[in-house]
């Protein structure tokens, strides 16, 4: 086979591979994290890190929010977080696999966080097992109590049995507002928004009042913004 022909080969794969995963040709792998390494918990600022630890997932370690965070946040807004302290993006995906093991409530529920500018400026997804005014919706704090901004939604997820995992993404292109939340079937969102307050911020994941384990993160952008403050202040 010519090197000509290898090279129309495999920039042909590069190409489908992108267009399954929906990964865009300018986009980076920016950050991964699969906390095989004991150090990867240094990468996260949290709210309490004492309800954090990392124990055996589905393949190999995974970081796991065992219990509810000693936390009052000034507005009503999710006790729990994990931001991954030097990843700002403006645009970007975020893949990450999802383990909800508490109980089955409408409630029951783990979060994703993006925007993150302080601990009462941000956008999160709270994806949960039934949809209403609080829950299984996008959201926005902006220095008041959350406020859903959920255009379209589902009316909520099958989290199954406390060991079933799941993959959530979440993508982001702040000029167009565009918000968008998939959860295990990439093809179809779950949830959409438009909203164009923060245009950048760092991200994170945890839950509401619940508890959960969490793995296998990857974010793709076209830049990572230079930025280093302390984040939830």
């Amino acid at each position: 086979m010519s090197l000509r022909i290898t090279i129309l080969l495999l920039t042909f794969c590069i190409a489908k591979t992108i267009a399954q995963t929906g990964i865009p040709e300018n986009y980076e792998l920016v950050y991964s994290q699969n906390f095989e390494q004991p150090q990867a918990i240094n990468d996260f600022e949290m709210t309490d890190p004492n309800v954090w630890i990392s124990v055996n997932g589905e393949n190999g370690k995974c970081l796991e929010l065992y219990t509810q965070s000693n936390y009052k946040p000034n507005v009503r807004s999710p006790f729990n977080m994990a931001v991954i302290k030097d990843v700002k993006v403006g645009d970007f995906i975020m893949e990450i696999r999802l383990n909800q093991n508490g109980r089955e409530y409408p409630h029951r529920d783990l979060c994703l966080m993006f925007g993150i500018n302080n601990a009462s400026n941000f956008y999160y997804t709270h994806i949960a097992s039934k949809a209403d005014d609080h829950a299984n919706s996008i959201f926005i704090v902006n220095d008041e109590p959350r406020t859903s901004i959920a255009e379209e939604r589902t009316d909520g997820v099958n989290w199954g049995k406390t060991y079933s995992w799941h993959t959530a993404r979440v993508v982001r292109k702040v000029e167009e507002g565009l918000i968008e939340i998939y959860f295990d079937d990439m093809s179809k969102p779950i949830m959409k928004a438009t909203d164009t307050h923060f245009k950048s911020g760092y991200l994170g994941f945890g839950s509401f009042d619940d508890t959960g384990k969490f793995d296998d993160i990857k974010i793709w952008a076209p830049e990572v913004l230079k930025d280093k403050n302390t984040i939830l202040k």
